[in-house]
């Protein structure tokens, strides 16, 4: 059994903290009350009553169809603090009792600005700046880095095993961990950012089970909806106090302009997230939006556009390595992106070659995807987003007019070129 002990393992200042409290933790918003409490504007939003949405327009909904609605109107008021409606519902769509009998509760949530809070909340909970450290597995999500460089605590890494796996090296990071008390967290990515895999439900069993160390995994699972159903650990979280589940709305259900991000974790440690956030932190039309998005009808649209997405990502593993200059697929398929081999002209993955193509296909041909070369066990790697069919149609044909040229078999006409920018989407 895991030696986690919340008490030892968080900073003493975070587990003392006297959260901001505010009058509608004792008296919430239900609509009958007058507030007074909070220095709000009672006259409401600067405004117009028809330039906002109509009360229940969200996707595919009619009014009074969605557990939630949008009322513009009300922005005058603090959202609500604690998010328990919204919280319920990620449980719900979370507890599917493919790893555990126990059931989610909004006890195991903190939901924050993106995953990119949770991220760097995590770290200001259990490292000490200058002291504690974070280990990350590399190649992965580069917020990691930044965040822990923002709060001065460094990088322990453990890179992944070779492609095309990308699997973990799960003995050098129980060793590592072993040998150093100080770090506090392991940030893992699953499925990988750039690699696209999945990670091992059993390796990561044994990074929980450490015998001596006294810290918190915490699985990254920003695409996991592209992945074969109940993939995701979050309900894992009733089992291992030690592990913190992230989560994102901003890819499989199309919403990254809200910024809503969740963090599955042991309530204790729910808690702590929740004490050091800022009082007011989603607000209401994020919220309601997500909210939508959670219900029957907004879950049924993102399967749906899941369903599309995964169609097209199957196409480009069956249409890229008939293009000359493609080399491996050096990932997995669990996301809605693929990693692939840009190839020289002796048949090698070369990063060159790859930011050549990078660069001619954004500057030249208005298709923008994303060079990693430079990512551990990447070399001449280019990210490549699923789009929809029309765009991977033209994705491809770009791509394959992109190589020849800088193999110097060919240059598509200019006049022809600037009709090909004008067409393209961007592909990212």
């Amino acid at each position: 059994m895991s030696p986690f002990n919340l008490q030892t393992c968080a900073r003493p200042n975070i587990l003392a903290l006297d959260p901001y409290r505010c009058a509608r933790d004792d008296y919430k918003d239900d609509g009958k009350n007058i507030l007074l409490d909070a220095n709000e504007n009672a006259y409401g939003p600067a405004l117009a009553a028809d330039a906002v949405p109509v009360t229940g327009s969200g996707p595919g909904s009619s009014p009074g169809s969605d557990p939630a609605t949008l009322d513009l109107l009300g922005l005058h008021r603090y959202p609500d603090p604690h998010q328990q409606t919204l919280k319920q519902l990620l449980c719900d769509l979370r507890t599917t009792h493919a790893h555990t009998p126990k059931t989610l509760s909004p006890a195991n949530l903190f939901v924050g600005v993106g995953s990119d809070e949770a991220i760097d909340a995590l770290l200001r909970c259990f490292c000490v700046p200058g002291r504690d450290k974070l280990l990350v597995c590399p190649p992965t999500y580069g917020m990691y880095s930044v965040s822990a460089q923002a709060n001065d605590v460094s990088l322990v890494r453990v890179p992944l095993l070779p492609a095309p796996t990308f699997a973990l090296d799960t003995p050098s990071i129980l060793a590592a961990l072993s040998a150093d008390p100080s770090i506090k967290l392991a940030y893992l990515c699953s499925p990988g950012n750039p690699t696209g895999s999945l990670l091992s439900k059993s390796s990561i069993a044994q990074i929980l089970a450490h015998p001596t160390w006294n810290g918190l995994v915490v699985i990254d699972e920003a695409y996991i909806d592209f992945s074969s159903p109940e993939s995701s650990l979050a309900e894992w979280v009733t089992e291992f106090p030690n592990l913190v589940v992230l989560q994102t709305l901003s890819k499989a259900f199309g919403l990254a302009g809200i910024r809503l991000g969740a963090a599955f974790a042991d309530p204790a440690v729910a808690a702590l997230l929740n004490n050091l956030k800022a009082p007011y932190n989603i607000s209401s039309p994020t919220s309601a939006l997500a909210s939508l998005a959670l219900s029957d009808s907004g879950l049924a649209i993102m399967r749906r556009n899941v369903a599309l997405l995964n169609r097209q990502r199957d196409r480009l593993v069956a249409e890229l390595p008939k293009i000359k200059g493609v080399g491996r697929l050096r990932g997995g398929t669990d996301s809605n992106f693929l990693l692939y081999e840009m190839l020289n002209d002796k048949g090698e993955a070369d990063n060159t070659t790859a930011l050549a193509v990078y660069e001619r296909l954004a500057e030249e041909k208005g298709v923008v995807v994303r060079f990693r070369g430079r990512e551990h066990g990447c070399l001449g790697c280019l990210r490549i987003t699923v789009g929809t069919e029309e765009e991977v149609t033209r994705f491809l044909g770009a791509l394959e007019r992109t190589l020849k040229e800088v193999r110097g078999e060919g240059q598509v006409p200019a006049d022809e070129e600037e009709k090909e920018v004008a067409a393209n989407a961007v592909v990212a």
